[in-house]
């Protein structure tokens, strides 16, 4: 069985046997590896791409930079994102910047995490979380 996961380097949707983990896994297109990435930073047609594309579910933290406990608990969402390597993509949008994405997904307060499957919410949860919840949280939906 293979799922398609998108490169956060490139953005091709690349096709990969799903395993458990993962010892080496390349880009097709750019060569990068897919391994150890940390969240991807993205807008609108970034998200809507990513979420169209991806078999895996993607953790989207809706965050701001002047909000305290978002700035504190981005480590532990870096942290949770290299600990689940093509198991889950984590990515982050700025809600300072991209407000209409922030209307469009009603995220009244910050940070916010939301798990899709596909183009489909699945769960939120809202205020900071250590990088261990973070992960026990997102392996329910792998």
């Amino acid at each position: 069985m293979s799922v398609k996961v998108v490169c956060t380097h490139c953005g091709k949707v690349n096709k990969i046997p799903k395993k458990e983990s993962y010892a080496k896994a390349n880009c097709g297109h750019c060569k990068e590896s897919m391994l150890g990435q940390k969240p991807l930073e993205v807008d609108k047609e970034d998200l809507l791409h990513i979420l169209v594309n991806s078999d895996i579910p993607v953790v989207v933290d809706f965050w701001a930079p002047w909000c305290g406990p978002c700035v504190q608990m981005a480590p532990a969402f870096e942290e949770a994102a290299l600990a689940l390597p093509l198991q889950v993509q984590f990515l982050k949008v700025n809600t300072e910047e991209h407000q209409e994405l922030g209307a469009i997904y009603g995220i009244q307060s910050i940070p916010t995490l939301i798990i899709f499957k596909g183009t489909k919410e699945v769960d939120r949860l809202s205020g900071a979380m250590s990088a261990a919840r973070l992960i026990n949280w997102t392996k329910q939906y792998v």
